[in-house]
């Protein structure tokens, strides 16, 4: 009979102190074997018993130390938000319980509570943080592992073990801390230690007025009350009886979550836009991860709950993902992070869906974060606001919220715990600004102002197909901005005469791969056929840089928007470009195909990409596919570079549009990202008005058409400015055609024309002021 090997010794996982350890193989020394079942349950044994609580905490850190074979265990509460205070030891002199305190950010307990992630040390008293409490009596002590206790997403104390000789702890040890800091959280939170108005102290504000400002992602301005998306819902059972039952459960739940995604995704409305179907497709990708999945069921094994054991997955992600700037990687996690919370509501036997019945008619959402399916979910008639305490304007949920007209406002940070269900609010995403709980005067003030753009917004639909033509008869073609479906479709609501830039890189963005030919087509296929006879100008693709996607391995950059991005990605990946070219072709078969090259930094990158062009271009010819009536090429004037060889370019294009937004932030080396640079250069100062003449007048001598698609485009005054310079086409977001056409019907070109004439020598600053001041005497509405 053959004999079965012998098994191997389990692996045990080493922690370091850094913030990503990388994982070593080390066998533990015998006798020191962590039974982290058993010492669940008999913590929750000693938190249902009747005795009190500071003794039932006594307990707990007795059996902690106890079963971890350490000389120490400590439990540090916050009190007011600001100070840890001692509770429980067990190795420390009794004395200095409720004695010794550490404010957050002293010492390495304080370092622990202001990280909010656990810190794991061989040697403790030679961290930079470490801090020498004489009334502990800890100077005996060496190894040290601490981890936050976490409630609400808000630490509110630490645990922490100690050990004599110098050791390295193992992963096992340290995700036990972390599960028996979760099961302490709710003992905590009871009130029998801290009052639950004193944990609210540094996470929850009074309950008075406020004035947020944070970043507009979508304009608008409204007013209502607010509802919480996703309240985190409370787990009161943390350690299982059974852990095949709870296994059992979880498989049932997730089999649910993979159901109810895959019903969202063959929901008819969203089908039928092409970005939001690649979003939800990304999203069911996500909700069938096994690394995520296979993590939940390891944290099953060790005796916690389901419910707990997606949690403790959860809040570790969140730890690592705390200080990760990335946001693309952010924006993933946090989709990880909604399906988590759809996993809990399936645990808990509800619907995953709003419960329309128990919400306001009208609302404003308030989300930490929300992913792309739950907003779906929501009566988009219904909802009038989005507010998210993070947010960026290519996040998923934004490109959604946008399709849906949707005012948005990011960065409100602790938006979920400042705001409370049913709070007035008003959005004003225009200024990037949030009202909670308005005064009246602040009502009475921004109430006019909402009639005002009501009113306005009617006027300009009145004025819609009113041509756009200055006071001496000079046309101005207006057209908009666009790159989802939904954006086309306002060319009949704006009378603007065409689209003058369209991104082609949201498909590319909101895709798990690159969108084939036959996807490409379709869109730019759909995108024609809504703008009918009107111009369409498209863009080929911008990624790389801000717009990063996951399935390109772009290297992390030092300054991504002078990287590897744009027309470079295509030059070196010809592949993707020449499908691009392909889909573009086929989709304007019998009509004018206007495309132009982003980035555009030399002549010779533009004749390369221009190759490409007449390749595919032959290839189709060669295989007898029907090509475009005619074909216009075009190049953004985005870097500096180009405009020294312009009057080269210009013997080779049909047209070029200015992209403002790079051009200027290359041009004066100021990241327009930055908060602290955003003002520091004005668009309209006297060297941007004088490179914009330049660029302008070397194209009216070489007759070829020159638009602007910048955001200053979009405002009336530097509008009007572009205007006095020559410019006769300008493209912006179909919002503002309103107000741009407005200051076109009151402005005389020649008259200026000779004022910006009169400027040409001037070195200020800024010349807004000038030009407000001729706006006045012109009566120019700006």
């Amino acid at each position: 009979m053959n004999k079965k090997p012998p098994k191997k010794p389990p692996v045990k996982r080493r922690i370091s102190s850094a913030p990503d350890p990388r994982v070593k193989r080390l066998k533990r020394p015998a006798g020191k074997a962590v039974a982290p079942l058993r010492l669940l349950r008999r913590i929750r044994d000693i938190m249902t018993s009747t005795d009190a609580a500071e003794a039932r905490l006594n307990q707990i850190v007795h059996v902690i130390a106890h079963d971890l074979q350490a000389e120490v265990c400590s439990v540090y509460l916050l009190r007011a938000g600001e100070v840890l205070e001692l509770f429980a030891s067990e190795g420390l002199k009794a004395t200095s319980v409720h004695r010794a305190r550490l404010a957050v950010g002293e010492g390495l307990v304080g370092y622990i509570a202001a990280q909010g992630r656990p810190l794991y040390l061989k040697d403790a008293q030679k961290h930079q943080n470490f801090k020498y409490l004489p009334e502990t009596g800890e100077e005996k002590y060496h190894s040290f592992a601490g981890v936050p206790i976490l409630r609400s997403r808000q630490v509110i104390g630490v645990l922490v073990v100690q050990h004599r000789e110098k050791r390295t702890y193992l992963a096992e040890e340290g995700e036990v801390l972390q599960t028996i800091a979760m099961v302490l959280a709710e003992l905590v939170g009871s009130g029998e230690f801290i009052t639950s108005e004193e944990l609210k102290q540094g996470s929850t504000a009074a309950l008075f007025s406020k004035h947020i400002t944070g970043i507009r992602l979508n304009v608008g301005i409204v007013r209502g009350v607010a509802v919480i998306h996703r309240q985190r819902m409370a787990i009161t059972k943390l350690v299982a009886d059974n852990t095949a039952d709870e296994l059992e459960r979880f498989e049932k739940a997730v089999g649910l979550l993979h159901q109810s995604v895959d019903a969202l995704a063959e929901a008819s409305g969203v089908a039928e836009d092409d970005a939001q179907r690649e979003i939800i497709e990304a999203y069911q990708m996500f909700a069938r991860d096994q690394g995520w999945l296979t993590k939940i069921r390891d944290a099953i094994d060790t005796g916690l709950t389901a419910e707990a054991a997606v949690r403790r997955v959860q809040d570790g992600i969140n730890s690592r993902m705390k200080d990760i700037k990335n946001d693309y990687l952010r924006e993933r996690m946090q989709d990880v992070e909604n399906l988590s919370a759809r996993l809990l509501t399936h645990l808990a036997g509800h619907e995953s869906k709003p419960n329309f019945a128990e919400l306001p008619e009208k609302f404003i959402l308030v989300a930490k974060d929300i992913g792309p399916a739950e907003l779906l979910e929501y009566d988009s008639r219904r909802v009038t606001a989005l507010v998210l305490e993070d947010g960026s304007p290519t996040s998923h949920v934004v490109i959604i919220a946008r399709a849906m007209d949707l005012p948005v406002i990011g960065r409100i940070d602790r938006a979920t715990s400042l705001i409370q269900p049913g709070d007035p609010l008003i959005v004003n995403a225009d200024a990037g600004e949030l009202y909670i709980r308005p005064g009246e005067d602040v009502e009475e003030r921004l109430a006019e102002h909402i009639r005002d753009r009501e009113r306005l917004k009617h006027y300009y639909a009145e004025k819609k197909d009113a041509p756009s033509v200055t006071v001496d008869g000079v046309k101005v073609a207006l057209n908009v901005n666009a790159g989802l479906f939904n954006d086309i479709t306002q060319l009949k609501e704006t009378g603007a005469q065409g689209i003058g830039l369209y991104r082609t890189e949201i498909p590319y963005m909101v895709s798990s791969d690159f969108p084939d030919v036959d996807t490409q087509t379709e869109i730019y296929s759909r995108a024609l056929a809504e703008a009918g006879d009107k111009p369409v100008v498209f863009r080929t693709v911008d990624i790389g840089g801000d717009k990063r996607v996951s399935y390109l391995n772009v290297p992390e950059e030092t300054n991504p928007a002078m990287g590897w991005r744009a027309v470079r990605i295509a030059l070196d990946r010809p592949g993707l470009q020449l499908k691009q070219f392909r889909a573009l072709l086929r989709a304007s078969a019998g009509r004018t195909l206007n495309v132009m090259f982003p980035m555009i930094a030399e002549v010779a990158e533009f004749e390369e990409i221009k190759r490409l062009l007449d390749v595919e271009v032959l290839r189709c010819r060669k295989a007898g596919e029907k090509l475009p009536e005619k074909i216009r090429v075009g190049a953004m004037l985005e870097v500096p570079s180009i405009v020294l060889q312009i009057a080269e370019l210009l013997k080779r294009v049909d047209f070029v549009s200015i992209g403002s937004n790079d051009l200027l932030q290359f041009f004066f080396a100021c990241d327009r990202g930055s908060p602290g640079m955003a003002d520091r250069y004005d668009p309209l100062s006297s060297t941007a008005v004088s490179l914009f003449r330049y660029i302008v007048g070397e194209c009216r001598r070489a007759n070829v058409p020159v638009s602007f698609c910048g955001d200053i485009a979009s405002r009336p005054l530097e509008a009007m400015c572009l205007i006095g310079l020559g410019v006769r086409e300008l493209s912006m977001p179909a919002p503002n055609i309103g107000p741009v056409k407005e200051m076109v019907r009151h402005v005389n070109a020649e008259s200026i024309a000779s004022y910006m004439d009169s400027l040409r020598d001037s070195t200020e600053h800024s010349l807004r002021s000038r030009l407000l001041g001729y706006a006045a005497d012109h009566d120019v509405p700006v």
